[in-house]
């Protein structure tokens, strides 16, 4: 269990992590955690025990798990990073959730509404911790980009113009094109997209979107137009087909702010431009990959006893997840998950 350490006078609370596989985003999330203080990677937990011993050796963790459901009953254990497939998430979540486990679980959250809404529902019941694993809003830039729109820098926001797309090298990763583990464009990295959009402007009331089917049946390219009654609209391509800047423009009645490199990861600067010219505004950046400010503001929420986050609530997961499932519908992406939920 948890050890309360005194430090300056006041009480903190070692929050004690487990992460549910093995893959390149959950070495990422465990290098991370080394560097969030009074956290603790104490428990790994993947399909097999060979993968989860491995991953054990490599930073260095007690507790090893060649299933799931080892870990989710793992009683060292507060909170569990869930970093598998797509089609898993709901699943695992619900494992952990009935295991008494406090979840950030990674994105996309669920393949659909449906079963988002059940994982939420289970949550509450549970009065346990929730969170989508949404790292870029926890980001320094994303957050000083936030300030600056606050601030009344751009004024009125008119057009939000976003791309996500790369190449895959060979050998092609399944998940990518595999409709059964939710694959295609739109979910794996056009999330971020549409994500930024209703983050800054709401949810939509208009919507177009349109696909390039690859041979799998998922989307190889997905292109996503969000309206509003307000006058503002959102520009949004995602693509498995070729390298896309990965640039994001908020462009406003008074300026514009550029998130440049990869608009989603952490950056170490922000251009902004208006009538009196453009400049580039740096930000501060930790070392790591910046998987800890949301690790971080995961073991806070749990020291406050809370169960579900200030920052990214339910309501923003939920909405997210029935945009993408509005834009699927429009574009004609469809998963087995659709028609037969699974529901536990």
């Amino acid at each position: 269990m948890s050890i309360d350490k005194k430090l300056d006078n006041v009480v903190m609370k070692n929050i004690h992590w487990g992460i549910m596989g093995t893959g390149a985003i959950a070495r990422k999330f465990a290098a991370d955690l080394a560097l969030v203080e009074d956290s603790s990677l104490v428990a790994i937990g993947s399909r097999t025990m060979t993968a989860a011993t491995q991953f054990a050796i490599n930073f260095q963790i007690e507790h090893i798990h060649g299933s799931y459901a080892g870990l989710a009953l793992n009683p060292f254990v507060d909170v569990i990073y869930i970093a598998t497939p797509h089609h898993l998430h709901y699943e695992n979540t619900l494992l952990c959730l009935n295991s008494g486990k406090a979840v950030l679980c990674e994105k996309p959250f669920a393949i659909n509404l449906t079963q988002a809404e059940a994982m939420v529902k289970l949550a509450k019941e549970k009065k346990l911790f929730l969170m989508e694993a949404l790292w870029t809003k926890f980001l320094p830039h994303f957050i000083e980009m936030q300030r600056m729109i606050a601030d009344g820098l751009l004024g009125e926001i008119r057009v939000i113009k976003a791309d996500f797309g790369f190449k895959p090298q060979l050998p092609i990763n399944n998940r990518l094109f595999d409709p059964e583990l939710g694959g295609g464009s739109l979910m794996d990295i056009g999330i971020y997209n549409v994500f930024l959009a209703l983050t800054l402007l709401g949810k939509p009331d208009q919507i177009d979107a349109s696909m390039i089917l690859s041979k799998s049946g998922v989307d190889e390219q997905c292109s996503v137009t969000f309206r509003y009654d307000n006058g503002a609209i959102a520009q949004l391509l995602s693509s498995l087909a070729a390298d896309l800047p990965t640039e994001a423009d908020i462009c406003g009645t008074e300026g514009r702010i550029r998130l440049i490199s990869k608009f989603y990861e952490p950056a170490g600067a922000i251009e902004y431009t208006n009538i009196l010219g453009r400049k580039v505004i740096p930000v501060l950046l930790e070392k790591g990959f910046g998987y800890q400010y949301e690790a971080r503001h995961v073991a806070d929420c749990l020291r406050k006893d809370l169960t579900e986050s200030p920052v990214h609530s339910f309501a923003d997961t939920l909405l997210l997840t029935e945009t993408l499932d509005q834009i699927r519908t429009i574009a004609g992406i469809r998963y087995p998950a659709d028609t037969s939920p699974n529901l536990l």
